[in-house]
């Protein structure tokens, strides 16, 4: 997650998670920058043990730490707050509506830590805000390409441009599989080790044909014929057919490429007159299927005519 972060200002303006933040101090803080999708609950800090505390998380202040500052002794209270202050915190979050002592907005003002407050419970707002995080702090890339759901496949088709990608996938549409994104696939990376591909929003749903122009796959051939968004499990590069290069003809040996840190299958398809890529494209995706049950078809050959030949006494030839 190295060079991605979000300012304080940016869970302020949140709609669609629900977050429900407002500032209550600190407004010179609001451009702090949090880069972790991870929180704390300051509770061994506010009792002045600081050994494991994380400035450049989200500090959550619920009932429980709230209530232990109002009940300690003011002078212990003081000392201890304005030890946490003296770090660069990014932010404290108060839930439930709660009121926080003065001696909190005071030096949180005094040290440029911005205050923001919830009326949610400090475990639903833990869950939206870290939806919220993991979302928004992800990895992402762009790639030339096109995404499509193949039997429930995320097969992404890489090529020079020119190639035919959109033509294969114009030919898959018809054959009932989904749109996701043609020329540019927006990719996010999902923790733990997942790929999410989507289309940008200015080229949702549209396709570029030559010879055509752009057309509007959801408008032709309808909602079943598209979605929002899919995991990538494989990428399918097409290559033109090139005379001189020996290509793979058994597929026992499995490649694969990496996209932000994860692998994934990479297969090359050669591209000439006469192929039917639509068709190879699919049974790539079936294969795909039949790999992840346990059966590689290129591997039980393979061991099938080692175990033949194996058995085959040597010198038996048939004359």
């Amino acid at each position: 997650m190295d060079g991605i972060s979000l300012s304080i200002q940016d869970l302020l303006s949140d709609t669609e998670y629900g977050l429900g933040l407002s500032l209550l101090a600190g407004r010179q803080g609001i451009s702090h920058r949090v880069s972790s999708a991870r929180i704390q609950k300051p509770g061994l800090a506010l009792a002045g043990y600081t050994e494991h505390l994380h400035p450049d998380r989200l500090q959550v202040l619920g009932n429980t730490e709230i209530s232990y500052l109002q009940t300690i002794d003011s002078q212990i209270a003081a000392d201890n707050l304005a030890a946490l202050c003296s770090f660069q915190i990014s932010c404290f979050i108060v839930t439930k509506g709660l009121t926080p002592p003065r001696l909190l907005l005071d030096l949180a003002e005094r040290n440029v830590i911005p205050v923001l407050a919830t009326p949610h419970q400090s475990s639903t707002f833990i869950s939206l805000i870290s939806k919220f995080l993991e979302e928004r702090l992800l990895p992402t890339t762009h790639l030339h390409g096109v995404l499509i759901d193949v039997l429930g496949v995320g097969v992404l088709l890489s090529g020079k441009s020119g190639i035919g990608k959109s033509e294969c996938a114009l030919d898959l549409v018809m054959r009932g599989h989904r749109l996701v994104a043609d020329d540019m696939v927006y990719i996010k990376k999902k923790m733990p080790a997942v790929l999410i591909g989507q289309a940008e929003e200015s080229l949702q749903y549209l396709m570029e044909i030559r010879g055509l122009g752009i057309i509007n796959i959801k408008d032709l051939y309808g909602v079943s014929s598209i979605r929002d968004k899919k995991i990538i499990d494989m990428l399918l590069e097409l290559v033109e057919w090139d005379e001189s290069h020996e290509y793979d003809r058994l597929g026992v040996d499995d490649r694969t490429t990496t996209i932000l840190e994860l692998e994934i299958p990479h297969i090359s398809i050669p591209v000439r007159p006469g192929r039917n890529l639509g068709s190879i494209i699919e049974v790539a995706a079936r294969n795909y299927l039949l790999k992840g049950m346990g059966y590689h078809s290129a591997r039980d050959f393979q061991e099938r005519l080692l175990a033949r030949i194996e058995a085959r006494p040597l010198g038996d030839e048939v004359e």
